[in-house]
């Protein structure tokens, strides 16, 4: 199965060639499914309904969010009927919404997302590696799925590659979102998971983290807020990761980093 991920999607920058080139990347390199992180989708914070159906129309078909992307009021009566839209799992019981979904493609084969979210410098709420083992145990790959992808939205990096570490062999692909910044250390760990510690953004590069630059900079030099962030309108990059697993295992055999686009230097996996 080719399974292809997008990260953090920023303003309307990212939007746009998400939805100008995801359809292509899905039909040039027969990916099998597709997930996307909309956490800063909607004017670089948060989702909307309409952003939502946007990405689907792209070609998404799941998308998942973080600590922004769930908590507009209008998305709240979508998270208890929208299957394919992820908050994280490990919020308390009685949130809105689902933490993860089980996914039939045409051709029967199915595939499990977990999202979650990381708890260093960020909210104090149950600990991601509970609910993930928990998860793991209900789930089995290779029995239950022939995929599972885990979507850690966190801002420490060890706690992302220690989630890496503890799930490996339990699923197929272990991925960062949150920081915006892709990193290069796309692996496949000794038991089988392929890992990667941020995905990075679909967004302006020329920003700070897909925000116009001028504020974030005027805050770190003033230690003032003058302004609201905004999300930059220059040419955007699409960032993430591509992986083929075996279908009989769930494993990953092979892990390629998507950079396309903008100003990043550009990385495809060969066709």
């Amino acid at each position: 199965m080719r399974i292809l991920f997008l990260g953090d999607v920023v303003g309307k920058s990212g939007r746009r060639l998400v939805a100008d080139t995801l359809p292509d990347f899905r039909r040039r390199y027969k990916v099998d499914f597709a997930i996307v992180n909309g956490d800063n989708a909607a004017h670089g914070f948060g989702l909307s309904q309409s952003v939502l159906r946007e990405l689907r129309a792209a070609g998404a078909d799941v998308v998942t969010s973080g600590n922004h992307g769930w908590v507009a009021k209008e998305m709240q009566p979508l998270l208890d009927t929208e299957n394919d839209l992820l908050r994280p799992a490990n919020y308390p019981a009685g949130t809105p919404g689902k933490g993860a979904g089980l996914y039939r493609l045409p051709d029967g084969r199915k595939v499990a997302v977990l999202h979650l979210q990381g708890r260093v410098y960020m909210d104090a709420i149950e600990n991601p590696f509970t609910v993930a083992k928990q998860w793991t145990q209900a789930v089995r790959l290779g029995r239950d799925a022939q995929a599972m992808i885990v979507d850690v939205h966190a801002e420490a990096t060890s706690e992302k590659m220690a989630l890496g570490q503890y799930l490996d062999g339990a699923v197929s692909l272990v991925v960062g979102t949150h920081t915006h910044i892709p990193t290069a250390d796309a692996q496949i760990l000794p038991k089988g998971t392929a890992y990667l510690t941020d995905a990075g953004m679909c967004g302006c590069f020329d920003s700070v983290i897909g925000m116009n630059k001028a504020e974030p900079v005027s805050r770190f030099v003033t230690n003032r807020a003058s302004e609201k962030y905004t999300p930059e309108k220059g040419d955007a990059t699409v960032c993430g990761v591509m992986v083929d697993t075996d279908d009989a295992t769930g494993a990953a055999v092979k892990i390629h980093m998507i950079r396309y686009g903008g100003r990043l230097q550009e990385s495809l996996p060969p066709l």
